[in-house]
């Protein structure tokens, strides 16, 4: 299992960011305290508490995974 942190602070972000996790065939989830979503939903991701930073949890073993965390760095919460 991997696990990222992120902030998207944009619509154009929100977009970006479902847009790579659909290039993935694992799945890729996101978690706050009260709820898990898929993260591939763009309705799903506009549903969660934006203002505050999200988990992006991937439970797969996948080579792709590396790659997708590579990716994903440019929402990452510093």
């Amino acid at each position: 299992m991997s696990q990222i942190q992120v902030m998207l602070t944009s619509i154009e972000e929100v977009k970006n960011f479902v847009s790579l996790t659909n290039k993935y065939a694992f799945p890729i989830q996101m978690t706050t305290e009260k709820y898990k979503i898929d993260a591939k939903s763009i309705m799903g991701v506009f549903s969660l508490d934006l203002s505050k930073p999200i988990n992006v949890v991937v439970e797969s073993d996948a080579p792709e995974v590396q790659d997708f965390l590579a990716q994903v760095v440019q929402f990452q919460v510093h």
